[in-house]
């Protein structure tokens, strides 16, 4: 998973420029003016950053940046550019236009989107680290999820007994809350549904059974009309009893026919095969009228169970119109109101070990909440001398990391008076607001020199500074948990106040940490630039009246001018071009710690 292709389009001096990225180290360079800058703007709006029309290039109607991401299908990226209506099949394309007017669109896999959209999907691709994009660090919660991952399965492990625990806690004195809150409130509703279940089951409606009593209602209602129409009808076609030579049946009327036909078929196939069809209406009135006749036998004329049909319908009309419709909904409600009433018509020895047992899982939480918080404890210090080495190869050798672990203990002059509480207790006695990531907070503090107090490390470093603690943070705590969900990095200004061995370091640290995720660096140091995979460089030219920049990759000769330039001023100088040379040569072992 990683980013492939970055195009810009019309931004600052940027006219048309295209990105091709590779996993590992991706190096950008360029004389200062260049447009490298523009490169980390580009990328901050395609990751859904506030945009701003000053950038759009003098002259365009808008700015388009759009990115081409490989990610799997089921990486948190992908599946929420497929909430959105984004296509991922054959690769994730983000794009993101900004018009000089002002007015800024984006798109997430094909589909237009909210740019909130693409910050969402951007959060989960590339962490930025540079002077204003410290997202990870100023979000309380990341120095928890950056000292979390540096614990691996066995803190994981510890997390996962306290979130169960904390869970099962959370459900349990919800349904207490649901029971406690309101005793007469749940007394009346007991009642209510009670007294709906009895009605229900003392008239014991059945599904359907009004469209039946409805329809043998309407029967005996108009027995003696129904029963008088079949006779008639019988009598027209089979006869009645009493042969009337004034009445003609069809039955009659159809044996004269074949009489007639019948010896007449003899002379001729096509008459005898009309005298066949009429052969058949004879049957099928013969059919009919047997049919008719046993219809007017079943029509009784029954004026008590016509009094029982109206009073059943009474009952279920009385039950419709307090529970339903129809009986389907009378009978669903039933279901409903006995379920609700198991939940909530609770004897007092229930409620008391319902009580019991929330009080047991709260105790329960608060002690797996100290182990958790004892882990994290130890995983701190370890985290803070490993972030401290590192930073010593960084140009901050007087820096010192330190992770603060503080569980989250209420005072006495706020002690939880609530009935259940939503404080746990810890074996030491006290109490501790707890949540679903544990009992603690946790915060990576920096002290810049000896002596100096140790601060939130967003407050106390600078952007140059941050992106360094950063880069020995990612490699400490992501690395150590043998990678990380988010693909990319990117830096800016890591390389700020860095020079000599230092820069060297950096360099190979910034490449130990494209071994596990790529790695994309905007620098000035040859030193570091010389580690890279992939080197591209931001150029700018210009015909005397527009200055226009382009992204180009240099390997070779090209690469070897490049770094000459950056290390000596002057790409043709024969020490530059030779000091260059050495660094590409020994930079598969130089510095790599």
């Amino acid at each position: 998973m990683s980013l492939r292709r970055i195009r810009i389009q019309e931004l600052g001096v940027i006219e048309d420029a295209e990105l091709d990225l590779v996993d590992g180290l991706n190096v950008i360079t360029g004389e200062t003016g260049a447009g490298k800058t523009m490169v980390v703007s580009g990328l901050g709006l395609l990751l859904g950053e506030r945009a701003d029309s000053g950038l759009v290039r003098s002259g365009s109607r808008r700015a388009v940046v759009e990115g081409e991401v490989e990610v799997a299908p089921g990486h948190p990226a992908a599946q929420r550019a497929e909430e959105a209506g984004g296509d991922v099949e054959d690769g994730l394309v983000l794009v993101r236009t900004v018009a000089a007017e002002g007015r800024s669109r984006a798109s997430v896999g094909g589909r237009s989107a909210p740019v909130s959209v693409l910050a969402e999907v951007g959060q989960h691709l590339v962490a930025v680290h540079g002077q204003a994009d410290q997202w990870r660090l100023r979000d309380a919660d990341q120095h928890r999820i950056l000292v979390d991952a540096a614990g691996g399965q066995e803190l994981r492990e510890v997390h996962a007994r306290y979130q169960e625990a904390w869970e099962r806690w959370q459900q349990e004195r919800a349904r207490l809350l649901r029971l406690t809150s309101s005793a007469a409130q749940r007394s009346v509703r007991v009642s209510v549904l009670r007294a709906g279940l009895e009605e229900i089951e003392a008239v014991d409606p059945q599904e359907g059974e009004e469209d039946e009593l409805r329809t043998e209602s309407e029967r005996l209602s108009h027995s003696e009309e129904l029963r008088h129409a079949a006779q008639q009808s019988h009598d027209a076609l089979a006869g009645a009893e009493l042969d009337d030579p004034d009445q003609p049946s069809v039955a009659g009327l159809l044996s004269s026919a074949l009489a007639v036909l019948g010896p007449a078929g003899e002379h001729d196939p096509e008459l005898a095969q009309l005298r066949g069809r009429v052969q058949e209406l004879s049957y099928l009135a013969a059919d009919l009228a047997s049919d008719l006749a046993g219809y007017a036998a079943t029509i009784d004329v029954d004026p008590a169970r016509l009094e029982a049909v109206h009073a059943r319908r009474a009952e279920l009309t009385g039950l419709l119109r307090r529970y339903g419709p129809g009986t389907r909904e009378v009978l669903s409600f039933a279901r409903e109101a006995a379920e609700e009433l198991e939940r909530i018509d609770v004897s007092d020895e229930a409620l008391t070990q319902l009580q019991e047992e929330v009080e047991r899982l709260r105790r329960d939480t608060g002690r797996l909440g100290a182990e958790l918080t004892a882990a994290r404890q130890a995983l701190a210090g370890r985290i803070g001398a490993a972030v401290t080495e590192e930073l010593a190869h960084l140009a901050m050798g007087s820096a010192t990391v330190s992770v603060a672990v503080e569980q989250r203990v209420v005072g006495s002059a706020a002690s939880d008076a609530t009935d259940p509480p939503t404080t746990v207790p810890l074996p030491t006695g006290e109490e501790v607001h707890p949540a679903a990531h544990g009992v603690d907070t946790v915060e990576i503090r920096l002290a810049a020199n000896p002596g100096a107090p140790a601060r939130s490390v967003t407050r106390a470093a600078s952007g140059g500074e941050l992106s360094r603690v950063m880069l020995a943070l990612e490699l400490v705590c992501g690395l150590g948990s043998g990678g990380d969900t988010v693909p990319t990095y990117v830096f800016d200004e890591v390389d700020a106040g860095v020079g000599g061995a230092a820069a060297l370091d950096l360099g190979a640290r910034l490449a130990r940490l494209a071994e596990h995720a790529q790695v994309v660096v905007v620098t000035h140091l040859g030193q570091v630039a010389a580690y890279a995979d992939r080197h591209l460089v931001v150029r700018k030219s210009t015909d005397g009246q527009v200055t226009r920049s382009g992204v180009t990759v240099v390997e070779g000769p090209d690469r070897e001018a490049e770094l000459a330039r950056m290390l000596g001023g002057v790409a043709e100088s024969d020490a530059a071009l030779q000091h260059a040379r050495e660094l590409l040569s020994r930079r598969g072992t130089m510095g790599r710690p």
